[in-house]
């Protein structure tokens, strides 16, 4: 566990929504919706790779970074691009 300037802890690279990609465990971003399929709008992942990020390795998250990354269709990607322009 890391301690920020503010002595408020926090772990590195454990909260996906104040960091960024390379930082971040887990792709999530907040906003689960997985409307009309089994894709999650928000972050890219099916169902079964959000039920059992946890459990994956590094190899198994790393490739479904590089997936999600690729397709960057999710809200995540979006908001990524508005934020670089």
């Amino acid at each position: 566990m890391t301690v920020s300037n503010n002595n408020a802890p926090e772990q590195a690279g454990a909260n996906s929504l104040a960091v960024g990609d390379d930082a971040s465990d887990s792709p999530c971003i907040g906003v689960c919706t997985t409307l009309y399929d089994e894709i999650c709008q928000g972050c890219g992942r099916t169902l079964g790779e959000v039920s059992n990020w946890v459990f994956f390795s590094q190899e198994e998250k790393d490739l479904v970074w590089k997936r999600i990354r690729a397709d960057g269709t999710a809200m995540r990607f979006q908001r990524q691009a508005k934020e670089n322009t």
